[in-house]
């Protein structure tokens, strides 16, 4: 596990631009954090690194975006309407399973569908500067940990 403290919309971003180097097809990431700790953007990030040009934004009402014009597609998911149940019913082991890679926002509703192996990013902000946010990396798996590995190396340089 390792942490990176960003300071403005622009360093999270950046954050998603590099990791999206670093993924491959059928890769689940977690993002859990409070409302407005950077969930979706840390996602803008990662669709730009991707390739994708469209405005991203949080598929809250719809669950699930695909975006897939990118290098990968990406499905962007925020299951936080989920809070009672009915992950069963989206098929989730599909995204998860498929040609492109998952984010999933409150993933803590969805625990029972997860994939064992996935990259958990835990985002917080800082109730004294809120453009200030520590995004925590916590791999589960041995991809996840070398990609972690990876993108620490790059920001202790």
């Amino acid at each position: 596990m390792f942490s990176i403290t960003t300071k403005t919309d622009e360093e999270t971003q950046a954050i998603g631009r590099h990791l999206a180097e670093l993924v491959s097809a059928g890769d689940v990431i977690l993002l859990d954090g409070d409302l407005g700790a950077g969930k979706t953007t840390l996602t803008k990030g990662l669709a730009a690194g991707l390739g994708i040009h469209r405005y991203v934004k949080s598929p809250t009402f719809t669950i699930i975006r695909e975006y897939k014009e990118g290098r990968l597609p990406l499905y962007h998911m925020d299951v936080y309407r989920l809070e009672n149940g009915g992950g069963d019913d989206l098929g989730l082991d599909e995204y998860f399973n498929g040609q492109g890679v998952s984010v999933v926002e409150w993933s803590q509703f969805v625990k029972g569908e997860l994939p064992a192996e996935r990259l958990t990013i835990h985002l917080h902000r800082d109730e004294s500067n809120i453009d200030r946010r520590t995004l925590t990396f916590d791999p589960q798996g041995e991809h996840y940990q070398k990609m972690t590995d990876k993108l620490e190396a790059q920001y202790d340089e």
